[in-house]
């Protein structure tokens, strides 16, 4: 499936692949439905012959080499503190994903197919808590699919700060940025990461407000305009925005703002985990005027200022 073909700006939808992990309780098998966007999907292999490391967490299964990269491949269902069925592994999978610029394999039980699904049908996991977890893994969405069957879309980012591979660069003291005024709005659906963002804007001298998802962002819009008229764009200087959100994702965001006379002219820059070029094109198609990975402290101030700056002009 040509993913590039398939998916175009402010379609609100996105690709997933479903995968499947199966869990041994006594003596009934359970099937999990999960899901992980395929935009952080690179490719999916069979399991190779791993390296084992010593000293590293049971869920870390070894290493191996993908042509000339090493790539660290954890078991899912350890992670998750799932018991396994006591099937040979012959025939499962290793799912390689790249997001905040690292590889890393997790081997699932089976892969089955892509989905396309539209974001308005993702709700948020309403019913954990914001770090909560579920079979001691993230959960960041749910959707229905067939035969009345929920899928789970986990966030596989978890594993790689739990193994320390990733840390975001939050060290804003040490980077001496120019003071700006006006307002900022930010749009995750992971506090965490609009904590992060927030600090950063709150140091820049903006007053900052907040949106979970794309639906709730056009709502702020829309009420700075009733506010401030056709002045909303000297007060509300720059939009920073996630990309993968239920009910309205930051393409279909930015597609929608952009469109609309009356916030076309508010810079948009998009700041995700997702690092592959064809999420960067979609960000430019969308009107966005910058895509960063998510987080590099000196990379996220240079460029807003930039941003800021020009449409000060």
């Amino acid at each position: 499936m040509n993913i590039e073909d398939s998916l175009k700006v402010g379609s609100n939808e996105m690709e997933l692949v479903d995968f499947r992990i199966f869990k041994q309780e006594d003596d009934r098998v359970y099937e999990g439905i999960y899901g992980v966007n395929v935009s952080k999907v690179r490719e999916i292999i069979k399991l190779p012959k791993l390296t084992e490391l010593p000293g590293t967490p049971e869920f870390i299964e070894g290493i191996f080499d993908l042509r000339n990269v090493v790539i660290p491949v954890v078991n899912l269902a350890k992670w998750m503190k799932i018991e396994e069925p006591a099937d040979s592994q012959k025939d499962y999978r290793v799912i390689i994903t790249e997001f905040n610029n690292v590889l890393i394999g997790f081997i699932v039980h089976e892969a089955k197919r892509i989905r396309r699904i539209s974001w308005a049908d993702i709700e948020p996991a309403s019913f954990m808590s914001d770090g909560a977890t579920l079979d001691g893994s993230k959960i960041t969405g749910v959707t229905k699919i067939e035969g009345d069957n929920v899928l789970l879309i986990l966030d596989l980012e978890s594993v790689v700060q739990d193994l320390g591979l990733y840390e975001p660069d939050t060290q804003f003291e040490s980077i001496e940025s120019e003071t700006f005024s006006g307002m900022a709005l930010i749009l995750d659906d992971s506090s965490t990461a609009r904590k992060i963002v927030k600090e950063a804007l709150i140091k820049m001298g903006f007053d900052v407000l907040e949106a979970m998802d794309g639906e709730e962002g056009l709502e702020r819009l829309n009420e700075l305009y009733e506010l401030y008229g056709d002045k909303i764009s000297d007060t509300l200087k720059i939009i920073i925005s996630d990309v993968e959100m239920p009910r309205m994702d930051g393409f279909h965001f930015a597609a929608n703002a952009k469109e609309d006379s009356r916030f076309k002219s508010i810079p948009i820059v998009f700041n995700s985990s997702i690092s592959d070029h064809f999420s960067e094109n979609r960000g430019v198609e969308a009107g966005g005027e910058a895509y960063l990975v998510k987080f590099k402290a000196s990379s996220f101030y240079n460029e807003v200022a930039r941003i800021v700056r020009a449409h000060m002009k």
